[in-house]
């Protein structure tokens, strides 16, 4: 199945997972911050991935996602980023409605889906690489849009997808265009690379949507310098949010101390900067990103019920901890007070 537009490829880079923002009495999606918040990360070279973990995405309805994807669409284009593509959180409990969130994915305007593995009978799936391999099979094809696997045991059972099955998923399905590590592992990483990330793969086994590798990305940002010279295409990471444009940097650096490595000390001091503020600001989750965001830009606002707010002394404490106060001097530099 395809759809009926041109399906903007994606890249190589920093992908922010962004937040879901609502409003604060009735917890109804808030637009506007949602608007403001895509732009500020596409000018700074960040983007966009909605309704993932970071976006509370189990949370919403199909009708709210559609109206997520609607709206960061129609902000970026209105801003002059109509080359930026979507990637939209669309993995859930069975198959069928997978499938179906992709559809509806598609015609919203995203350009990409990103499928977390379902997780809620992981004591029968976890052993049976056969039923995990038929998911990821099924939803390649008949999804509308290129996929990216999702690997976050955390978040689906302790489900762990093993480098040889993510490989074996990447050589047979030319719709799976990427994998997010949110495992952490960079051994994983590395042997994924050392088949996907070589040339007669990337030409033997081209993707649907284009003529570049099978991404693989890591979940965090703590240790993009090793994964860029492991042959890794960057980062999907909830960091991207508070300091895009050091991000962007580090990624840059990165990349351009492979032909230049007169440049790799500074990739590697931003990258103990940056691995330091993701330890640190990760372990407050959404609520603290979301605090952080509020405490920068005015807008952040709380997560949606069950999931609980951070408290203001915790937000003071995580605001004022030198990690974090190393990266805002950090995005201060190079964003120029762009922000």
């Amino acid at each position: 199945m395809s759809t009926n537009r041109t399906i903007r490829p994606l890249k190589p880079g920093i992908y922010a997972p962004i937040p879901t923002f609502f409003q604060p009495d009735t917890e109804d999606l808030d637009l506007a911050p949602l608007e403001s918040h895509v732009v500020r990360l596409a000018k700074a070279g960040v983007l966009p991935l909605l309704i993932g973990s970071m976006g509370e995405g189990i949370h919403l309805t199909h009708a709210e996602r559609t109206t997520i994807i609607k709206t960061t669409r129609k902000a970026l284009d209105a801003s002059g980023f109509t080359d930026v593509p979507i990637v939209a959180g669309t993995g859930t409990g069975s198959t069928r409605e997978t499938v179906e969130l992709c559809k509806e994915a598609a015609e919203a305007g995203a350009d990409a889906v990103i499928v977390i593995t379902s997780g809620y009978f992981a004591g029968v799936l976890a052993p049976n690489k056969e039923a995990l391999k038929a998911f990821y099979a099924e939803v390649a094809e008949k999804s509308p849009l290129p996929v990216i696997i999702y690997n976050y045991p955390g978040a689906s059972g302790g489900i762990d997808l093993d480098s040889d099955l993510i490989t074996e998923l990447a050589t047979e399905y030319s719709n799976l265009v990427g994998v997010k590590l949110t495992c952490g592992n960079v051994g994983k990483l590395t042997r994924i690379c050392a088949t996907v990330s070589e040339q007669s793969f990337i030409s033997s086994h081209p993707r649907s949507n284009s003529t570049g590798p099978f991404l693989v990305l890591g979940g965090f940002i703590d240790f993009l310098v090793p994964s860029v010279y492991a042959n890794g295409h960057g980062a999907i990471t909830g960091l991207a949010n508070v300091a895009p444009y050091t991000l962007a940097k580090l990624f840059e650096l990165t990349e351009a101390s492979l032909k230049e490595p007169s440049l790799l000390p500074e990739a590697q001091r931003l990258q103990g900067i940056v691995a330091r503020a993701d330890f640190t600001i990760a372990k407050a989750s959404v609520a603290g990103t979301k605090a952080l965001l509020e405490k920068l830009y005015g807008y952040g606002g709380l997560p949606r019920k069950p999931l609980p707010p951070i408290s203001s002394k915790d937000v003071d404490a995580l605001w004022n901890h030198p990690h974090t106060q190393a990266l805002i001097k950090a995005e201060h530099e190079y964003s120029g007070n762009a922000n």
